[in-house]
């Protein structure tokens, strides 16, 4: 089974539940996607990780990019993973770094929005994560503020995306959406 197919079973097995739930841009839903779970597992991190670099490579974007990560609490293990898969990629001379983006600032220290900013090249490209996509509105508080920062977004990517509107949102924007699984993916898998 490649690493692709491994992950949607994974998130299958520790994440997918169906019910009655309220997400966190307000629609209902009769499943949910607690992604913790898996990103949280060693297997479920590892196998993000590598996914996701296949993905970057795909979108011809790996060799650009200077940093990866998102919104916390949910991107945090994501780019982490990311980063750590990073070190092993042969095409790449130098592993990617992670940061982090607060939800607000702290207020005390530096008070900044990002942590991780100083191993950034200034100016640079960098991957926003995310782990679970509906309609792309947490995502796109990560960009805004990477952007004030003054770097470049290369891509959006979502461990998930709910099909529900984040892609067209972000091509709205200009900026590529990637997603290492489609609710439609893990529906039919589900079903099997």
């Amino acid at each position: 089974m490649d690493s692709r197919a491994r992950l949607i079973e994974t998130i299958l097995q520790k994440s997918y539940r169906e019910g009655e739930f309220t997400l966190s841009s307000g629609l209902k839903s009769n499943f949910y996607i607690d992604l913790k779970a898996t990103t949280l597992s060693a297997e479920g991190a590892l196998l993000i990780g590598e996914v996701s670099i296949q993905e970057l490579r795909e979108a011809k974007i790996l060799d650009q990019i200077v940093g990866v990560g998102g919104l916390t609490l949910g991107a945090d293990p994501i780019a982490t993973a990311i980063s750590l898969a990073s070190l092993r990629a042969d095409d790449l001379r130098a592993g990617i770094p992670a940061f982090i983006v607060r939800k607000e600032t702290k207020g005390h220290g530096t008070s900044r929005w990002i942590e991780g900013v100083e191993n950034l090249r200034p100016g640079g490209g960098v991957v926003v994560v995310e782990d679970v996509s509906t309609t792309g509105k947490s995502a796109i508080q990560a960009v805004e503020r990477v952007q004030a920062a003054g770097f470049r977004v290369l891509a959006v990517l979502t461990v998930v995306d709910r099909e529900q509107g984040a892609s067209a949102f972000f091509q709205e924007r200009g900026i590529p959406f990637l997603s290492l699984a489609k609710l439609s993916d893990l529906k039919s898998q589900y079903r099997a």
